[in-house]
């Protein structure tokens, strides 16, 4: 098997299977076999994350919507409404320049850019993991053309060689022809 391995790895990589990476001969053992590596990176990433990246992502994702700003930009205009003195009140909250809205505003931003920073994190790193999946898929699909151009070549050098052989038979058979019929029929056959 280890010879079929090394064989194959030097036909197709031009290299033998010791000189490949571990992920390499993983992927040509996995050829040889006829095993599929397509996996689902989302379904591994989801048994791997804990409740903070699961969160963080969740809060990215709704921090990113046009949900998030209908609704800050709502909260902003009711808050300054309640603290304008456009509205007859005894005692406004946080009068006007809104100093403790910008509190809460900076307060929010401190903490919303970690999580977000983490979001894209974990964003990168399934990145890195679909690049690297794909790096695996696209060299066992070459792996596999280029042993089903070798196939293809093979096939057709052995039909040619049947062809060539058929031909040879012919030819002979043609000559005793010939041979039998007399030197008048092979000057008809030239003619």
């Amino acid at each position: 098997m280890t010879q079929d391995l090394d064989k194959l790895a030097g036909q197709l990589l031009g290299s033998k299977l010791a000189e490949l990476s571990e992920r390499e001969r993983r992927i040509v053992k996995q050829a040889v076999a006829h095993k599929t590596i397509s996996t689902d990176i989302n379904e591994t990433l989801a048994g791997e994350s804990g409740f903070g990246g699961r969160l963080s992502d969740h809060i990215a994702a709704f921090g990113g919507s046009w949900n998030f700003i209908m609704l800050f930009g709502a909260g902003l205009a009711v808050w300054a409404l309640l603290n304008s003195e456009l509205l007859p009140r005894p005692q406004v909250f946080d009068p006007y320049p809104f100093v403790f809205l910008n509190l809460i505003l900076s307060m929010l931003a401190a903490i919303q850019a970690p999580v977000i920073l983490m979001s894209q994190n974990r964003q990168a790193q399934k990145d890195r993991l679909v690049a690297s999946h794909d790096y695996e898929v696209n060299l066992k699909a070459e792996i596999e053309i280029m042993a089903l151009h070798e196939k293809m070549d093979a096939m057709r050098e052995s039909e040619l060689l049947a062809i060539l052989e058929k031909q040879q038979r012919q030819l002979e058979l043609m000559e005793r022809i010939l041979a039998k019929l007399g030197p008048a029929a092979r000057g008809k056959a030239k003619a």
